[in-house]
């Protein structure tokens, strides 16, 4: 759970000191080194205000200590293959909009716990974006705020003059806190942590387009997670959490129960709590009993489905990427029954409950999402449970309970003499399924936490492994 510390009963000077020598060393810049490539420069950067890489390196990057275990650190923070380099996937992390505040280290060295002294906190937005109306402005504020209100006994009075506990600006580049935005994209917003002066204040980078749907940066929810830092909360290692630092846009109630459980760490819980239903924590690949919900490929990455997020596997990748559904798909659900691939035409379909979606690529195609009977299914069918292409017949089989259907994707119709018998066409296996690949004339079922290796040509079972054996888990 992210709880960062500062005893706020120190002096406003020695905050404000202190403050401005760990933000100076954030911003101190490199000289540029002969042989160093923009990728390398970028990293240093990162690290530097994210990371607290020490400023003026000397050498490259196989001879620097201090980089490599910065890299190291950064990787591990991440749940990535920690090796100290500078790979593609730990670089591709790096690329991502994110929050400004540093992962570790806050902007402080104060060892005591950092909270408001009352739980009746003011703020104030001091001013206004033009990219949204003045008063969906004041609304993301206010439900970001509440946010945080539901499951603790804090309460939020909002101030229109004056100095209040928490005050709300955007501005662009250098704004007058010493510690500067990038442009667009990049950085979106940072904040401090409770405290005098400074402490507590949130700014949004202006120079990125604030919107209250998912077509740009979603200010409801950058805000809802800037004012977690401004209640006292650092950054979560979980992608599932709140207070994860990368933006990913979701949709419904934002917390997981690790940023809950952290927020109430400091400040109890509500003594009149709101039923909400908390986001879970993200899962984790090398569980045991972890299961699938569906796997497809996508333009030779396997891309594997579970509750609200997925993994992407890419060949040159040494570890399974970790991503929100809706921060790649917005528009898909945050629940996957089924999906495969038709790469004849270059189509993932995805199916949830007796919706069908159909992706080019990160592109919803024109007239989808449509009713999964328009396949020819009939209207008793209301989810597919596993689905999968083989392109030697150019037939897709839909399984679906006990039974599964056989699609023709040239003539867009169902086969005749279906649905059969599930267990009768594949003997030795399950009823039901989870999901269901298929490489070289062979298929591959997922059913809880194991996988059966399966002779298509021959119809028996091969080898039975962990469901989760090809995500690098022995």
């Amino acid at each position: 759970m992210p709880v960062v510390s500062l005893d706020i009963s120190e002096s406003t000077t020695m905050f404000a000191l202190l403050l401005l020598v760990v933000l100076a060393s954030y911003s101190s810049a490199l000289p540029l080194q002969t042989g160093k490539t923009d990728d390398m420069l970028f990293a240093e950067k990162y690290l530097r205000q994210l990371y607290r890489l020490p400023a003026g390196l000397q050498g490259t990057q196989t001879s620097s200590s201090d980089f490599q275990n910065k890299i190291g650190q950064m990787q591990r923070f991440f749940k990535l293959e920690v090796t100290g380099n500078l790979d593609k996937n730990t670089l591709e992390v790096m690329k991502q909009p994110r929050c400004g505040v540093p992962d570790v280290g806050e902007y402080n060295h104060f060892p005591r716990n950092l909270k408001w002294a009352s739980n009746n906190v003011t703020f104030r937005i001091v001013n206004y974006t033009p990219d949204l109306k003045r008063t969906d402005v004041d609304r993301a504020i206010r439900n970001a705020l509440n946010v945080w209100a539901d499951v603790t006994p804090l309460t939020f009075k909002k101030l229109h003059e004056g100095n209040a506990d928490i005050m709300i600006s955007f501005g662009s580049r250098e704004h007058g806190d010493y510690n500067p935005f990038d442009g667009p994209d990049g950085l979106l917003a940072h904040a401090y942590p409770p405290g005098q002066g400074i402490g507590g204040d949130t700014h949004f980078d202006e120079d990125e387009h604030w919107t209250k749907d998912s077509s740009a940066y979603n200010l409801f929810i950058v805000a809802a997670h800037e004012l977690g830092h401004a209640l006292g909360m650092s950054h979560s290692s979980d992608p599932g959490a709140l207070m994860y630092p990368v933006y990913s846009f979701s949709t419904g109630y934002p917390l997981a129960e690790d940023d809950i459980e952290g927020i109430q760490a400091l400040y109890g819980p509500n003594p009149n709590p709101k039923k909400r239903k908390a986001k879970p924590d993200a899962p984790t690949k090398c569980d045991p009993e972890l299961s699938f919900d569906a796997v497809t490929e996508l333009r030779g990455e396997t891309i594997v489905f579970k509750d609200r997020f997925y993994w992407r596997l890419h060949p040159n990748m040494a570890e399974p990427d970790q991503t929100l559904i809706k921060s790649t798909w917005p528009y898909l659900p945050n629940k996957v029954d089924a999906a495969y691939e038709y790469p004849e035409k270059d189509l993932v379909f995805v199916f949830s409950g007796i919706r069908v979606w159909a992706l080019n690529g990160y592109t919803l195609v024109d007239g989808y999402p449509k009713y999964i009977h328009k396949l020819g299914l009939p209207r008793s069918v209301r989810k597919i449970d596993a689905a999968v292409h083989i392109k030697e017949t150019g037939k897709t089989l839909l399984f679906t309970e006990e039974e599964y259907w056989s699609y023709d994707e040239e003539k867009g119709t169902m086969d005749e003499g279906f649905p059969r018998s599930t267990e009768d066409d594949f003997p030795g296996m399950h009823d039901e399924f989870d999901a269901v690949t298929f490489n070289h004339d062979r298929l591959y079922f997922f059913h809880e936490s194991l996988q059966y290796e399966y002779s298509y040509n021959y119809r028996k079972v091969i080898r039975i492994m962990r469901t989760n054996s090809f995500l690098n888990c022995s």
